[in-house]
Formats: structure tokens, C-alpha cells, sequence
């Protein structure tokens, strides 16, 4: 419920009460709202009434009706509270008021029996001023107001309603301004909540209890066997995968070389996970590039654990890096044995490349990266496989 408290002890409602005065209580009752109903409220309510007019209609725009919507009064239209009795629309265009909202000029009519766009509302009366509110240049809103008295309505009145509306108007800029912001903040404030959730997400992805358990034991195995070569080589490679997740955690943007040598140490680790079912190459003409980061292990990621669930022998892996001044252009080639076997993705596997997709999705909204990747399927009697391009932007 809109709370608006009237002052009638200090402005008489008669026609007499200086157009200043109204004014001046006009725009000091204004500071405290921050509310488009409650702007619209107290002109119909406290303002107009000390005008001395006896009934008087706001209406706002309503772009999806393309019309004109009652949403404050003062007089018959408004018999209790803040509530319109029986609200009707007005179409642009239509009647005295769909006029005004369409031209955007006032008007003021001494005798409406004689102007035929005149539409009655709750009742017929004879003198009409029509006043757009108008924002930018254009119409959002109608202040109407309607007299029974032939020509009760002067040009001063006129005058008086178009300096109420410019201070309306003012008053509702800067309110949907402060809304529009506020709504901004939210979305940017959103869209980095779902951003560190992706990323956090990606992070427990490639950090899973498995592959770091896995990973573990296959050490632990070199260890007993007394492998000590092995057992090193790789505790030393986990240990730098470790500490590349804890440094980037936080970085939005990861350097090309340090993201080659993360993707190099996590292959390693996950050929010697699956007992060397895969091989790998990694090839780039430079590594002086910056790029976004946990954007593309989780592809590797699916790419092998869709392969191993598949049982596909023979599996190799060509990573190529092309470096602009302005892009990072990754090419995957994947080959295997030819299978008859239909694919096969888990339900594992769609949400790790839904999630990736998201990823991809809001970084190129966020940060206008424009990620994009382009996948090609290859399938003949010497293998099976494909290409995934994945071009990055070059954020140095």
C-alpha cells in the first residue's frame, strides 16, 4: 500500500493557493520517493488537488498494450484509498488522450461535445487538458484532467500542468535510472556468482576424488615395486598439477606456456591413470599469448574419459597451438581403431560438456571473449576420430 500523507491545513484546495506554493510542495514531496506508483499517486492526490480541480486521471505507458493504462486519480475515480475504480486503457491514438500520447503535444478543450475523439470515462463533462509526461522525447505517461464547466480550463492551467509533468518526468528518469542500475549490478553480481561456480566446478572436475586417488595409487605402485625413477618423476609431475590448480584458482587469465605445461603434466598423469591407453603430442609455433583459463583441460578431460568408457583402442591425441596477435587457435586431432560400436556418453559425460558450454557461454557474454569452437567427426575403413578447433582470444 502506497503511504502518502496530504497537507491540506497548509495548501487550501481552492484556486486561489499560489502556483509556486504548488510547486515548491510538489517537488519537496517528491525527495523521498523512489517508487513510479508513488510518484503518480501524490501528483494525482496531493498535487492536483490543490489546484482546485475535481477530477484528474495519470496514466502510464504500457509498450506491450501499446496503450495507456489508468494508474492514479483524484475525484470520482478514485473514491477510496489508492485504488482506480474500474481502470480502462487507452490505445495510442485513440480518443483525446491516445491523441496526445501519440503526438506527444498538449491540449486543451473548452467543449468536448464538439471534439469528437472525446471518450467518456466514469461520466460526461465538458472541459478536457491533456498533458503528456514525456522522457527523452518520449510519451511514457498522460496527466488528464476533465472539469463538467464549459471552458473552466485556462491556459495558465495548461501551463501549470506541462511544469508539474517536467518535474514528473524528471522525478521517474531518475528512478527507472536507479532501478535499471540496480537491476545491472544484480545481473553483473549473478553472472560472477555462476562464473566462480563454473570455475569451481571445472576445479572439483579435474581435482576429482578418482583421478587424484588414481593417481596416487599408481605413485604408491612404483614406490612398492621399487620403481623410485617412476615413483619421482611422477610425484613430482602431480605435485606441479597441485599447485597450478591453487595458483590460477583465482586468476581469471592463465599464460600459454604455463597452460601447455599444466596440459602436458595432467596427460601424463592420465596415461599412466589408464596403463598407457593413449598417446599424446603437443605441438605450438609460441607460447607468448595469454589466454582464459580452466577453459581447456575440461575439454581434454571428456575427451578421454569418453574414450576409455568406450574402450577405444589405440588412441592418440595431436594438440596444435597457433598464436596471433589476437588469437590462440587450438587444434585437437583424435584418432582411434576403427569400432562398430555405437557412442556411447554418460550421463556424467553431458554434464561435464553442458558445463563446459556454459562456461564458454558466459565467458563470451562477461568478458566478450568470443570463444568459439568448431567440431568435425572423421570415420573411414583406417580410423575413427575427428578435429575440435578451439579459438581463444589473445587477452595479452
Amino acid at each position: 500500500m502506497v503511504k502518502i500523507t496530504q497537507h491540506s491545513e497548509l495548501y487550501p484546495e481552492t484556486t486561489e493557493t499560489k502556483f509556486s506554493d504548488v510547486l515548491m510542495y510538489f517537488s519537496e514531496s517528491l525527495l523521498g520517493i523512489d517508487d513510479e506508483e508513488e510518484i503518480l499517486w501524490d501528483l494525482a492526490k496531493n498535487c492536483i488537488s490543490k489546484l482546485g480541480f475535481v477530477d484528474c486521471v495519470v496514466y502510464l505507458l504500457d509498450e506491450a498494450k501499446n496503450a495507456m493504462i489508468q494508474k492514479a486519480a483524484y475525484g470520482p475515480k478514485n473514491p477510496k484509498d489508492f485504488e482506480i475504480y474500474e481502470p480502462v486503457e487507452r490505445p495510442l491514438g485513440s480518443g483525446i488522450v491516445g491523441h496526445v500520447a501519440e503526438s506527444g503535444i498538449a491540449e486543451l478543450i473548452n467543449d468536448t461535445s464538439k471534439d469528437e475523439r472525446y471518450r467518456m470515462d466514469d461520466e460526461f463533462r465538458l472541459s478536457e487538458v491533456c498533458v503528456p509526461i514525456i522522457i527523452d522525447g518520449e510519451v511514457i505517461g498522460i496527466i488528464d484532467c476533465e472539469h463538467p464547466d464549459k471552458d473552466f480550463f485556462s491556459e495558465h492551467h495548461l501551463q501549470m500542468l506541462l511544469t508539474i509533468s517536467s518535474i514528473c518526468a524528471i522525478k521517474i528518469k531518475g528512478v527507472r535510472t536507479q532501478k535499471k542500475y540496480a537491476e545491472q549490478q544484480e545481473h553483473a553480481l549473478d553472472i560472477q556468482r555462476q562464473l566462480v561456480d563454473l570455475k569451481l566446478k571445472a576445479l572439483s572436475s579435474q581435482m576429482n576424488p578418482h583421478f587424484v586417488f588414481n593417481a596416487l595409487n599408481a605413485i604408491q605402485y612404483f614406490i612398492t615395486s621399487e620403481n623410485k625413477k617412476s615413483a619421482l618423476e611422477y610425484l613430482s609431475v602431480f605435485s606441479k598439477l597441485i599447485r597450478f590448480y591453487l595458483k590460477h584458482l583465482e586468476k581469471d587469465t592463465v599464460n600459454l606456456k604455463d597452460e601447455i605445461d599444466m596440459l602436458n603434466w595432467y596427460l601424463k598423469l592420465q596415461k599412466l591413470r589408464y596403463n598407457d591407453k593413449f598417446d599424446f603430442k603437443i605441438d605450438y609455433n609460441t607460447t607468448e599469448a595469454i589466454i582464459p583459463s580452466f577453459v581447456i583441460q575440461t575439454l581434454f578431460e571428456n575427451i578421454i574419459e569418453h574414450a576409455i568408457f568406450n574402450q577405444l583402442e589405440q588412441q592418440e591425441l595431436e594438440i596444435q597451438f597457433q598464436v596471433s596477435n589476437t588469437h590462440v587457435e587450438m587444434n585437437v586431432i583424435y584418432r582411434h581403431e576403427p569400432t562398430n560400436s555405437e557412442t556411447l556418453y554418460t550421463p556424467e559425460y553431458r554434464e561435464r560438456i553442458m558445463q563446459w558450454q556454459d562456461q564458454i557461454r558466459l565467458l563470451n557474454q562477461v568478458k566478450e571473449y568470443t570463444i568459439e569452437k568448431e567440431i568435425t567427426f572423421i570415420k573411414n575403413k583406417d580410423y575413427h576420430g575427428g578435429n575440435i578447433i578451439i579459438k581463444l582470444p589473445n587477452v595479452a
